[in-house]
């Protein structure tokens, strides 16, 4: 199993309100708790995995998690490639605004600075600032506010024209 599959399945749990979920498949043992604000991960690989089905405990239905690539059309990502992409210095949850009662930190068509803070992560109870490379004109917002992200995950589309 990789990475990729194994923070899927995370995001999965999460979204899904599953209280506990195990997945065994050969000799990889994957146990994922959640909580009140808790995520808890723990999972062992010994040899090579062997494909199981997966064990949802609670009142979860199983659904398919369909990837970007999947849902983003072809068309789409040729429009989008005149556009630079920020992206997500490390994982944690995304913020948009730096307080519940203040507004979002940038918006569609806002014009922006490098070093101009865009949005927020907090990991580990943490607040990290992401700020802005590039000067120019926000395109796209590509995450909602309070949701999970991943190192490396694109987070807005930037006009630097």
């Amino acid at each position: 199993m990789e990475l990729k599959e194994i923070q899927n399945l995370i995001k999965f749990v999460a979204k899904s309100g599953a209280n506990e979920v195990k997945l065994e498949m050969g000799d990889i043992k994957i146990t994922i708790k959640t909580g009140a604000q808790r995520h808890e991960t723990n999972y062992f690989q010994q040899t090579s995995p062997v494909s199981m089905p997966v064990q949802v405990q609670g009142d979860v239905q199983p659904s398919t998690v369909a990837s970007e690539s999947e849902t983003t059309g072809g068309t789409e990502a040729a429009d989008d490639s005149k556009y630079i992409t920020i992206k997500s210095p490390i994982i944690g949850t995304l913020y948009r605004k730096p307080s519940p009662d203040k507004p979002v930190f940038v918006k569609v068509g806002d014009t922006i600075e490098a070093g101009d803070t865009v949005c927020i992560i907090e990991a580990m109870k943490l607040f990290n600032e992401v700020e802005s490379e590039v000067s120019g004109k926000i395109v796209k917002v590509l995450i909602e506010d309070s949701s999970p992200v991943e190192f490396d995950q694109p987070l807005f589309l930037i006009d630097p024209s």
